[in-house]
């Protein structure tokens, strides 16, 4: 393996490993920051050791035990000998190659709910914590979270820091909650786990479209809050939404990592026992007898497609009106440009577009590729395939997503040659 190989393969690593070697450590400093700066460290020193002596067979576990050293002589350095230092002493093992499984099921799944609920504390805005949620847990760069918020980069950097340092400041307990805080705290919590599962099943950027392990860590924890909080319909109502969605990713992409769209999927190939699951789920919410909230109703939608033997089959119109109650429930711009997809299948692609050329006004959306994606596919279905080729090439532009780009392109070559899919 050359220099550039072992770097790419590194840097996949840290991409599934990072999250939780942060949570690790912030149990051991209770400073998310610090545990952060620890963590790089550990990278930095991979990156100068690897490409030498080769990467390790449970680099995981080289990384962490090489971050809690630098941890405890960071203590050492500052003079935290005292009672601090004998209790980590005490309380925490240094990892081990032998230790992978149960670092990767035991402790550091737990410490990683534990970090969300750090990170989900009232006392940080809530564009603070979706910041910090995306750069700690799903591994974002800071430019890469500007351009989700569209927002300067410097903007959102600035952000992430001074979150990190009210969390310091507050002295924000690393623990997951009881009672009625657990109560308070839960929406923050799943809109969190929620953001990490979205960005695992549809990758902002990167050579990959999916990011498997991201969605099946979400959905743990997910599960785990399920066990946690039963009676909190918006819990299961998230749990089903990924479990049927995980259900597909195994042919979200083919054998070359290419994307598949939703229609082109093999549906036989959907993982039935994670739909079994989902659905047993979105029941149990609808069960606890109150109104479907914004996750309910998106399982629901979800729902649909998984129950469908193909697209031909789907219940488009019901899907439509799931959103309109979505929309109702939880208004916003992407919901509004989900349920003009949804009402160009029910009834047909022109009143679709009445809808999309109405979002097109909006400045909050001038940087969001998936509007110009779903307008050139909506163009291409009425056969304007010039307009089309433009909105598939404007949105090959905006995506960070090798693959997508690649996708979008080819979508636009097919509307140069007066074909669509």
């Amino acid at each position: 393996m050359n220099s550039f190989q072992t770097h790419r393969t590194i840097d996949a690593i840290w991409r599934m490993e990072s999250a939780k070697l942060i949570a690790g450590l912030t149990r051991m400093v209770r400073d998310v920051g610090l545990a952060e700066d620890l963590a790089q460290d550990a990278l930095v020193i991979a990156l100068e050791r690897w490409p030498e002596t080769g990467i390790p067979d449970n680099p995981g576990a080289w990384l962490m035990t090489t971050a809690k050293r630098r941890a405890i002589d960071f203590m050492r350095r500052n003079k935290l000998r005292d009672q601090k230092y004998v209790e980590v002493a005490h309380t925490t093992d240094l990892y081990t190659e032998d230790d992978l499984a149960l670092t990767l099921d035991g402790e550091i799944g737990d410490d990683l709910l534990r970090l969300i609920f750090m990170t989900c504390h009232p006392v940080l805005s809530q564009d603070a914590r979706v910041a910090l949620t995306l750069r700690l847990l799903c591994g974002l760069t800071t430019d890469e979270i500007a351009r989700s918020f569209l927002a300067a980069e410097s903007t959102v950097a600035q952000r992430i820091v001074r979150a990190k340092r009210t969390l310091s400041a507050e002295k924000v307990p690393f623990e997951v909650p009881a009672g009625e805080e657990l109560k308070d705290r839960m929406s923050p919590v799943l809109e969190v786990i929620y953001l990490m599962f979205n960005e695992g099943y549809s990758a902002t950027s990167g050579e990959h479209w999916i990011r498997p392990l991201l969605c099946q860590e979400a959905l743990r924890l997910g599960r785990i809050l399920a066990e946690i909080a039963p009676d909190e319909p918006e819990v299961h109502g998230l749990v089903a939404l990924m479990e049927i969605q995980a259900s597909r990713l195994k042919t979200r992409v083919n054998a070359s990592g290419e994307p598949v769209l939703l229609m082109d999927q093999n549906r036989a190939k959907w993982d039935q026992l994670l739909i079994r699951r989902g659905l047993a789920a979105l029941e149990r919410s609808r069960k606890l007898g109150q109104p479907l909230g914004p996750y309910s109703l998106q399982a629901a939608i979800s729902a649909c497609h998984a129950q469908a033997s193909s697209e031909a089959e789907t219940d488009w119109i019901r899907i439509a009106a799931l959103y309109e109650a979505l929309a109702r429930k939880a208004p916003s711009l992407i919901v509004e440009l989900n349920r003009a997809v949804a009402i160009s299948m029910a009834f047909g692609p022109s009143f679709g577009l009445q809808i999309v050329d109405e979002l097109n006004t909006e400045p909050s959306l001038t940087g969001y590729h998936l509007l110009p994606s779903v307008r050139g596919d909506l163009l291409a279905k009425l056969g304007r395939y010039d307009e089309a080729r433009t909105e598939f090439e404007r949105a090959a532009s905006m995506t960070r997503n090798t693959r997508e780009r690649e996708l979008l392109l080819q979508r636009a070559t097919e509307c140069g040659l007066g074909t669509s899919q």
